[in-house]
């Protein structure tokens, strides 16, 4: 059988004119949103002119990123059963959101978490704090989606060496630049919802295909997975991933982190902004749950189907972390390696990959670079004492900033899974912003020590434990393989970071001499419950 690189060699032409058309249209769409963008409001907030249905559909084009399409179907792929467990943790996590974030976020804010963050608090602090919050996560999950371009663009065009990858994640990161740059919220809202269609139909075209070759019958297609993984039933059980004492703690971990950690994603939190109503902001999320969860039960194809038809072997060869899987899938559903149906699914399905990919590194540099102007730059710096225009100009300039940090690092990570960098991304939102907002929105005593000492403590904690963890260093998959100085056994810190944030919160407001003002906590009660005075 012809190499899967060798295929993707020979109809190079197809899939670079995929590309290109999609890289073309979104550029169309970022010009036209672009001219369109005249204040503040549109460019952090595109106006707040998307309706429920609109902005549920570009909310799903944020959530379902490289990590769900090429992570969790090569997680479930090599670990049959475990890797099911990120989709779970995925999907369950938007009734955080819904129930306790989505609309008094709405009502407090009017463009950054920091807006409800420092209503009743000190300004600079808790804007600060915000800030650089907002900007470490972002960079977390910006490393997941250009190391899944890397490695997606180096398979298709047959590169050998990473010369291919870093040149693939320098352009990822230009373009990503230019779209917020150019299109602000209404240009990336625009592409996210252009990429959210895309997906959900390449995901249901491979879906049918998989299906189709069992019969349509799921016990068939598990069977044939279980049957060619090598591991028989074992791979449909529980303990592939998580089977030691230590890996049982790493999922426990794992789960808090992707329940709690959607909430306080900055660049998910932007999102509700965008809309004109607390009623369309609930629409919104109402919207994202059901097509989201469409597409999480069809990662369950996605992963099985490539366990079964192309084999963990064969994944592993490609790339050792799984990230090629549903790539090789949509070639072996086309008719195989070197044949001309083969490479069409291979190209479109690897352009859907690259939507993906582009769509979600434009929303999280928008939401980063927007943070830096609007809460560091403009009530930090300046005071509160910026122009509009100076703001805007500021969050473009933040935006070249970030992505080129984006890109220095990426080239260093392009052997982690995407889902596992994802989910520490999860960790640090859910130990560093979310009980900073919870206790912002729900506890009359908090003061501006206890928010700043939630974020802080929540942070360095989740992150100085990555940098000490097997992420890093200490095993071959690691950031840094040849190197050993982990101490911290666990993949994922948001066993320990997360009770770390609210602790941190809880003890910061009890220690602390200030005393919280009970007229501003009634206003900002207000304001979350009708939004009167926010906007």
């Amino acid at each position: 059988m012809i190499p899967l690189a060798s295929s993707a060699t020979e109809h190079r032409g197809l899939t670079m004119a995929l590309f290109g058309v999609f890289v073309l249209a979104t550029l169309g769409i970022t010009v036209w949103a672009g001219r369109q963008t005249r204040s503040a409001s549109d460019f952090y907030a595109g106006g707040r002119g998307f309706t429920g249905f609109q902005n549920g559909l570009a909310i799903s084009g944020d959530y379902m990123s490289a990590a769900s399409f090429l992570g969790i179907a090569g997680t479930i792929a090599l670990s049959g059963y475990d890797g099911f467990l990120y989709s779970i943790g995925f999907l369950v996590a938007w009734l955080v959101a819904l129930l306790l974030i989505a609309e008094p976020l709405r009502n407090s804010g009017r463009f950054t978490m920091a807006d409800v963050l420092a209503f009743r608090m000190r300004q600079r602090p808790v804007r600060t704090a915000a800030g650089v919050s907002t900007i470490v996560v972002s960079i977390f999950y910006l490393l997941a989606q250009m190391v899944g371009a890397g490695t997606l663009v180096a398979l298709l065009l047959g590169a050998e060496g990473n010369a291919a990858k870093r040149w693939t994640i320098v352009g990822v990161g230009a373009l990503m630049i230019i779209y917020v740059v150019i299109g602000g919220m209404k240009g990336t809202t625009w592409v996210q919802i252009v990429k959210a269609v895309l997906l959900i139909a390449g995901a249901a075209l491979m879906t049918v295909l998989v299906l189709a070759k069992y019969h349509f019958n799921p016990s068939e297609l598990l069977g044939a997975a279980a049957s060619a993984s090598g591991k028989g039933e074992a791979f449909l059980q529980p303990g592939q991933k998580y089977g030691s004492s230590t890996a049982k703690l790493d999922f426990i971990s794992l789960g808090i982190a992707l329940v709690l950690g959607t909430a306080g994603l900055p660049h998910i939190l932007v999102r509700f902004y965008t809309v004109p109503t607390a009623k369309a902001a609930r629409k919104s999320v109402l919207w994202a749950i059901g097509i989201i969860g469409v597409f999480y039960l069809m990662t369950l194809a996605l992963g099985f189907g490539a366990a079964a038809l192309v084999g963990s072997k064969a994944i592993k060869t490609a790339n050792a972390a799984g990230n090629t899987a549903a790539p090789q899938l949509a070639e072996a559903l086309g008719g195989g390696a070197g044949t001309t149906g083969g490479a069409i699914l291979l190209a479109v399905i690897s352009a859907v990959a690259f939507a993906t990919i582009l769509a979600v590194v434009a929303g999280l540099t928008l939401a980063s670079s927007a943070s830096f102007a609007h809460d560091l730059y403009a009530n930090v710096i300046r005071r509160g004492k910026a122009s509009e225009k100076e703001e805007v100009l500021s969050a473009k300039w933040a935006a070249v900033a970030i992505g080129a940090v984006a890109i220095v690092l990426s080239l260093f990570a392009d052997k982690l899974n995407t889902a596992a960098l994802v989910a520490l991304a999860f960790a640090v939102a859910a130990s560093a912003n979310l009980p900073t907002l919870l206790y912002s929105l729900f506890w009359k005593r908090f003061t501006t020590v206890g928010a700043v000492s939630s974020v802080y403590a929540g942070l360095i904690t989740s992150v100085a434990l990555v940098v000490f963890s097997p992420v890093v260093s200490g095993a071959k998959t690691s950031l840094f393989p040849h190197s050993d100085f982990h101490w911290f056994p666990l993949e994922n810190p948001g066993l320990v970071s997360i009770p770390v944030g609210f602790l941190a919160g809880w003890l910061g407001t009890l220690l602390s001499r200030e005393r919280a003002d009970p007229a501003k906590y009634a206003e900002l009660e207000v304001r979350s419950l009708t939004g009167l005075g926010a906007h």
